[in-house]
């Protein structure tokens, strides 16, 4: 078990405690944490009072990359053809779009 340190202050112990780090959460990870406070409420509570929620929602978010960027579109396509790399991107987009949400919403 981690030791806390106290500070005195006047005739109190002030407990020396340090906020984790804010977890860099994205769009889908927001998107995961509105759908389970919404539709799953026990199970976000609990894995917020086990202190499990913010590595859950930061996975959420790197498997909706992933999905995202999956597909391929490379930077000498957006050299070579930019209108083509557009059109592929928005298209990647909407797929990427459409299959996160169903995929990583639902639990």
């Amino acid at each position: 078990m981690n030791e806390i340190t106290y500070h005195r202050e006047g005739d109190y112990l002030i407990p020396d405690l340090i906020a984790p780090p804010a977890p860099k959460i994205g769009v889908w990870g927001m998107r995961r944490k509105r759908y389970l406070q919404q539709y799953h409420d026990g199970i976000y509570t609990g894995m917020l009072l086990s202190g499990k929620l913010n590595a859950h929602l930061e996975e959420i978010d790197r498997t909706a990359e992933d999905m995202f960027f999956q597909t391929g579109v490379t930077e000498r396509l957006k050299a070579e053809n930019q209108l083509e790399w557009v059109r592929q991107m928005n298209a990647i987009r909407v797929q990427a779009e459409e299959a996160v949400f169903h995929d990583l919403t639902d639990t």
